[in-house]
This record gives C-alpha cells, structure tokens and sequence, in this order.
C-alpha cells in the first residue's frame, strides 16, 4: 500500500479505488489501460493489483533513472507476487539481497557472452527442424502456421537442450507436454485474482495448475537424479553447470523454511524454462509480425540476409546491424514483460512522491519506450531509429535493469536474432487474415508475458533461393 504520505498529497497521484474495474481494463488491454492512465493523470501514477496492493508508475526515463539506481539494500521483488506460483519462492526473480546475490553469481557464469555464442548452431538447427515439420507442422508451401505455437515449440526445444542437454526425441516431446500443460493450465485469472487460487475438488483450475506443476517438477528432478548418476563429462548444460558449482550457493538459508538444495534447484530450472522460452517465441511472433506489416524493412532485412550469403554462421548472423535493429525496434514495442516492480524496503522519493518502506513502485515499459520526449513517432515500426543512434538504459530498458537486470537477456537476444533470420531466410512468409490488415492486435498477459491475444497465422509462399 502507498504511505499516508503520498495518499494524502491531493495535488499528488491519487490510489484508484474500483479495483476490480480497473484490473479488468488491464487485462482487456493492457497498454491501452496504461495509455489512458497517464494521459488522464500525468506522470507517476498510482495502479493497485487486486490482492497484491498498489503501485506508483512512472514512464519516463527520468523516472526509470531513479527506480533503477535505488540503492540495492533498498529494494527487493515485490510479495506476494503475480507469478510466484509459477517460479516458487526460491527461484532468481523473486531471491533479494544475499540470496540474489549468490544465485545470480551462481547463473550468471551460464549467459556469459562466450558461453551463449556456442548455442549459435543449435538455435539455428532448432529452428531448422521445428520448420521441417520434426515435432509439429511442417512450414511447407501452402501452409498456414499458427506463429504462437511454431515459436513456442523452437523456443522451447533451444532452452531444453541448453539447460538440459535434452537431445533425446522422447525425452524432448516429454519436456515440451510438460512444460505446455504448465504454461496453460496458469490463467491470467489465477495471476491477477489470487482468491481463485483454491481447491475445487480436485477439478479447479488451481486443482490443474497444482497437477501440471508437480507434473514438470517430477521431470526436472528425474533430470537432476539422472545428472547427478553422470559418468562425470564436463557440463556443457545450464543443469550440469549448476551441479558442478559450489553447494553452499544452491543451499538454503539459515532463516528460510528448510529446503533442500534439489528444492531450489528445481524451482531455478523451472524459471529457466519457462521464461527462457515464452518471452523469446512471444518476442519472435511480434517480429515476424511487424516485418510483415512494414515492406520497406522486410526488405532491407531480406537484402541484408541475401547479401551475408547462405552459408554464413549463426554467429554471423548474430552480428548482422539491421537485423539487431529490428530485433530492438521488436522489443522496443512489444517488451515481453512489460513492467519492473520494486518493493521499497527504505523510504524513497520517485520523481517527488514520497514513499514509505514497504510501498511499491514500478516502470512501465510501454510508456517508457513511447516516451515522446525521446522517441520520434513513437508508434511507428523504426527499425533504423536504433542505427542512428544509441539509447541509454534509462530511456530503452525490455529486460529490467540496474542490478536486477534478467540474468537472461543475451541468450534472448542471441536466440532471437538468429531464429528470426533463419525462418526470413527460408521462406517467403504472408499475414493470414485477419491481422494482414487494419488494427494492431491487442497484448495481454500470458503467464509470465505478455503477447498478442489471438493468434497471429502466417501463410507460407514460397522457398527462399539463394
């Protein structure tokens, strides 16, 4: 809750009391609830979460300045939390001080730039393969692909073999049911609405998110025995990694509920999977998306591809300047998780409003990066805005920042990068009806990100000759 302080400044934000209303504009269209919030109250504003209290926003680079250089002893995850139920309470996202601390310098080592380039042909093979129809349908011409699910299932086979080493065909197809029955069974209802998450005799939803977590917690824990009954070859995956750091790292606290290190282990890796794989398939149907939307950039990316030759590695690839471009410009748009929260544990001012320990105060990323004070033309798709020039982390900001920046972000913009320019360059691609045309469709919440609310389908043309 805000402090009496800033709740009683009436020439301040004021805490919105229809709740309920307000939370279902929110998820009806989230950027649009955003939108018309600060054009009606200006910069910050005050957002409250059912359940979860409420939250002072700012979306302005001066705002996220101040939000991102809060003393580190100052802020931690705000609890409880919309997504715990999915990550659990020991996983990075919602560890603070030493505990962050630690397992991020446990993670950290498995994202490193050097690390990540290695993954660059899987990534490619990855795509290569879920294109050939391997695991799903197959992107021949003719087709008509469902975007949403073709880049869920790459996504997913890429973050599976990199924290797994999964390169076994049935184990693969058991870890992607697995991990799809999670991922659907948590509802934007049972994130945003905690009174629902309760037992209905055994046939809720809670009843079958419950079931499918335990579901993929067998899996990965049946992945840390078979690990830990090695033959002792060097890791080259996230889980073998992790099991060869120092055990101290991945033990609990003195002051926590006894858990066991294969307890917090469990709920990292499932972390891992989940957000490693949804926000970039989510991030790659926007892509693909707005190339398709914008023929001039769809083709300058398409001469650049050309132009780099077909058999250019992925790391190549990787590097190719305005295919980073759009990747940003993607990204800048359509931030997978759109907002940063941080729950105060000393007194602070943002941007003049006081706040007390224990209050909430959080970014909104689809304000920040339309910020009309740093951004030409905000809602237009600009891939060149990023070649002209360079945005601080103040002002362009898709994964998070300051100390608490996703662990995460170069292995998703690697992955990206390289999944967008192999499909781009195999296949001539067209947006079905109804999204060919007309408006722009509407973002909400998809468990731990947010996406386009139906799905966008694309008709596949031609082969790509080289």
């Amino acid at each position: 809750m805000p402090s009496t302080r800033a709740s009683a400044d009436h020439a301040g934000p004021h805490v919105p009391r229809l709740t309920v209303l307000h939370a279902l504009a929110a998820g009806i269209d989230f950027d649009r609830y955003f939108r018309w919030r600060r054009a009606r109250e200006g910069d910050p504003f005050y957002v409250r979460f059912p359940g979860f209290g409420a939250a002072l926003f700012t979306g302005t680079a001066v705002g996220a300045r101040e939000i991102f250089r809060a003393p580190v002893e100052f802020t931690q995850p705000p609890r409880p939390n919309p997504i715990e139920p999915m990550v659990g309470a020991a996983s990075l996202i919602l560890a603070s001080g030493e505990r962050h601390r630690r397992d991020r310098a446990v993670l950290a080592p498995a994202f490193h730039s050097v690390r990540i380039r290695e993954y660059g042909e899987l990534i490619r093979d990855s795509v290569v393969r879920e294109m050939s129809g391997e695991s799903g349908q197959a992107w021949v011409v003719g087709a008509r692909v469902d975007a949403r699910a073709a880049a869920r299932a790459l996504t997913l086979r890429v973050i599976s073999t990199v924290v797994f080493g999964v390169d076994d065909p049935q184990r693969r197809a058991e870890c992607t049911a697995a991990v799809t029955d999670f991922l659907t069974a948590f509802s934007g209802s049972l994130m945003l609405v905690p009174a629902l998450r309760r037992g209905v005799l055994g046939h809720g939803p809670w009843d079958r998110f419950h079931a499918a977590r335990t579901r993929l917690d067998m899996l990965i824990r049946a992945e840390i025995a078979r690990r830990r009954h090695s033959d002792g070859t060097p890791p080259t995956d996230i889980l073998g990694m992790l099991l060869s750091a120092d055990a101290d790292l991945l033990s609990a606290d003195a002051d926590e509920p006894a858990a066991s290190a294969d307890d917090r282990l469990c709920e990292q890796l499932r972390t891992l999977l989940v957000a490693g794989h949804e926000t970039t398939a989510t991030a790659l149907v926007w892509a693909l998306f707005r190339l398709h939307r914008a023929p001039e950039a769809l083709a300058r990316l398409r001469a650049q591809l050309r132009d780099a030759g077909s058999d250019a590695t992925a790391l190549e690839l990787a590097g190719l300047p305005y295919l980073d471009a759009v990747c940003q410009e993607t990204l800048r748009l359509h931030p997978p998780v759109p907002i940063v929260l941080r729950r105060l544990t000393e007194p602070y001012t943002l941007r003049g409003v006081a706040l007390a320990a224990g209050d909430t105060m959080g970014i909104a990323l689809p304000l920040l990066h339309s910020d009309p004070d740093v951004w030409t033309d905000p809602e237009r798709f600009d891939p060149g805005r990023f070649i002209e020039r360079h945005y601080r982390p103040f002002e362009y900001a898709p994964f998070g920042g300051g100390h608490r920046r996703c662990v995460g972000a170069a292995l998703a913009d690697y992955e990206l990068r390289i999944a967008l320019a192999t499909i781009l360059g195999r296949k001539h691609l067209r947006l079905a009806p109804p999204h060919a045309h007309g408006r722009m469709p509407v973002s909400v919440p998809h468990n731990i990100a947010t996406g386009p609310r139906r799905t966008i389908s694309f008709d596949v043309l031609s082969d790509v000759s080289h």
